[in-house]
């Protein structure tokens, strides 16, 4: 019953996380803010993680383990209900843009509805405020969980069990994943506004889908994993002394000793390193991977969360099992299994440089990419949005209500693509007499954003194939990487090594990878959002071509740093090997001497004993014997 609850809890929690990764895009065009802020919300899970480890990780074996995982699950789902909260606390997103006749052209007036009594707080800090608190919640699952299983099952079922806990752990992501894709085709504020009067698809970029319903549903999952850790025994040993004596061990007085002693490993060192290097690069990746998917093959929301979920994560999952399984087939070595890690990671690393050769050509649009007058001539100047076709027009270049002209270009507003009449409402809008759009001035656009993909439709499936092969290749490598951690540290000091590896990942990876990550992606906008009430919101178009070099360059950059320090590591670990083989010939010298020596010991008591019963021949026989 306990295998089941704490299965239930993993996979409630993988459910939430995965579906925190896949609102990315949502949470920026909501709350209007820039990737990197975006990485300080998704590393704050992190940080309240790390808020409260030490403390559970002690304490917490002291007291009645199940209701303190149920109390993390409890706290993981009001963590997960505040961060919906500012949907049920800020206005709609019904931003409407109005065009009135001045003469014989379009005059932009704009209408932010509830702006006046938006408060000071800036909302975003109500979902960080959730995953904080998410995180601290989520600490006391696994390191008490698993001590639970190894502490009550029998020594051949709890590998079988831990197993079957990450198995399902797994599952999580999967249909995290699927949530965050159903949830961005419902418009968010679906149920307050007229669908008919929405004039943006899920395509468009600003469209938000109902990023709130999924966290709604994760808390509800997350609530009901708690409920059966509330019925659950203390300890499942018969004997009581046996159960009081192991949570009542005392907090050791060598811990800075052994801690030195764990630093001065040099393998354990260079391990550590290399981990938090690929890490920083995997969870970096991973982050991102959709909103790349989105803005680089121009892909929706939906689309891209489906496809991680439902290719990549399996993908992955494969991958780590059958690592294992191979594992155990050719009963790998340490040295074997350091190789065999290090050759499926450089393998993946080697097909990863394909996609840079995987490119979209950037979205045309009239100022931003491509200039009023040449229609081939790349422009990254904002200010170029002005010309003569639309100078008296009293457009504003901060909007971006793109619509698609009969030309093929997109052009950032109605206004500044010169049009002075419209037809229709809503998706159906028609503009027409767009002096921008055609040298006569007679050419109509429609709403939306142009969509070209036919370059992007080619290549998209041949990148997702590259995407599923990499991922499980380097996935391949997961087991029997860990495995060298376990293996290559004194069993005494095996718990600590856990221990601080966990936490030095998610300190030096865990938190700052997103952030960075967010922050170089922003480098690389060409059209920044404008926020409801002024200033600098979320990016509505990105440079394809830089997006592509610094996400895949940082991601390939790290691992390429991670494989120069595996280096010295193998040359270590293999003087490691080649010592402890020699103590250990010594050490089963020395101990055959001494048992050699005491056979003779007893022999000398025998005989003198049986003095009278043995012959001189018997006691040379023995010693031959011996």
């Amino acid at each position: 019953m306990f295998l089941v609850a704490l299965s239930f809890a993993y996979f409630a929690k993988a459910l939430s996380g995965s579906y925190m990764k896949s609102t990315i895009t949502q949470l920026e065009r909501r709350f209007d803010i820039p990737s990197y802020l975006i990485g300080v919300i998704d590393g704050s899970f992190e940080i309240g993680n790390l808020l409260v480890i030490a403390f559970v990780s002690y304490f917490g074996a002291k007291l009645h383990r199940p209701k303190i995982i149920g109390v993390g699950c409890v706290l993981m789902s009001i963590g997960t209900f505040i961060i919906a909260l500012p949907h049920f606390i800020t206005g709609r997103l019904d931003k409407a843009i109005t065009y009135t006749q001045k003469g014989t052209k379009f005059t932009e007036s704009h209408c932010f509805s509830g702006c006046e009594g938006e408060s000071n707080l800036s909302m975003w800090i109500y979902v960080l405020l959730g995953n904080v608190l998410r995180g601290i919640g989520e600490t006391p699952v696994q390191p008490l969980g698993i001590s639970y299983i190894d502490d009550f099952a029998t020594e051949e079922n709890a590998a079988l069990y831990v197993g079957c806990v990450q198995t399902i752990s797994v599952v999580g992501p999967v249909f995290g994943y699927l949530l965050g894709s159903l949830c961005a085709k419902i418009y968010v504020d679906i149920g307050f506004v007229s669908m008919d009067s929405i004039t943006i698809t899920p395509a468009d970029a600003r469209w938000v889908g109902a990023w709130w319903l999924g966290y709604l549903i994760a808390g509800v999952i997350t609530l009901l994993s708690a409920i059966p850790f509330w019925f659950l025994p203390r300890s499942l040993l018969k004997d009581p002394e046996k159960s009081t004596k192991l949570h009542t061990t005392p907090l050791s007085s060598e811990f800075l000793p052994t801690l030195r002693t764990l630093l001065g490993h040099q393998v354990y060192l260079i391990y550590l390193c290399v981990t938090i290097i690929q890490l920083n690069s995997l969870i970096g990746m991973v982050t991102y991977k959709p909103k790349y998917i989105e803005q680089h093959f121009r892909q929706s929301a939906s689309k891209a969360n489906f496809l991680m979920g439902v290719i990549n994560i399996p993908a992955v999952a494969l991958g780590i099992f059958s690592g294992g399984l191979l594992m155990k087939k050719m009963k790998l070595n340490i040295m074997e299994a350091a190789k065999f890690a290090f050759g499926t990671s450089l393998i993946g690393y080697f097909l990863s440089l394909i996609f840079f050769a995987m490119s979209c050509d950037n979205a045309k649009v009239a100022g931003v990419t491509v200039s009023y007058n040449s229609m081939e001539t790349i422009s990254y100047d904002k200010h170029s949005v002005f010309t003569g076709c639309n100078s008296d027009c009293f457009c504003s270049a901060s909007d971006w209500d793109p619509i698609c002209g009969d030309n093929g270009i997109t052009y950032v507003s109605p206004c500044l693509a010169g049009c002075t009449s419209s037809a229709g409402s809503g998706k159906n809008t028609v503009f027409s007499n767009c002096s921008c759009i055609g040298a006569a001035g007679n050419f109509t656009a429609s709403t939306g954003q142009c969509h070209h993909t036919d370059d992007c439709d080619r290549m998209f499936p041949y990148f997702l194939a590259l995407s599923v092969i990499t991922s499980f290749i380097i996935s391949l490598g997961g087991t029997p990487g860990y495995m060298i951690l376990i293996r290559c540290i004194k069993p005494e000091l095996k718990s600590l090594a856990l221990g601080f590896h966990a936490l030095a990942t998610r300190t030096l990876a865990g938190i700052p990878a997103p952030i960075y990550f967010g922050a170089i992606i922003d480098t690389t906008c060409l059209k920044w959002g404008q926020k409801r009430c002024g200033g600098i919101g979320a990016c509505r178009i990105y440079n394809t071509t830089a997006y592509r070099v610094a996400y895949l360059g940082l991601t390939l950059s790290l691992r390429t740093i991670s494989f120069i320090i595996c280096i010295p590591g193998f040359i270590l670990l293999s003087h490691q090997l080649k010592k402890e083989e020699r103590n250990g010939i010594h050490g089963a010298l020395a101990n055959r001497g001494a048992e050699l020596e005491a056979l003779r010991k007893d022999d000398f008591v025998i005989s003198n004993l049986d003095h009278s019963q043995q012959t001189s021949d018997n006691i040379i026989d023995r010693e031959t014997q011996l």
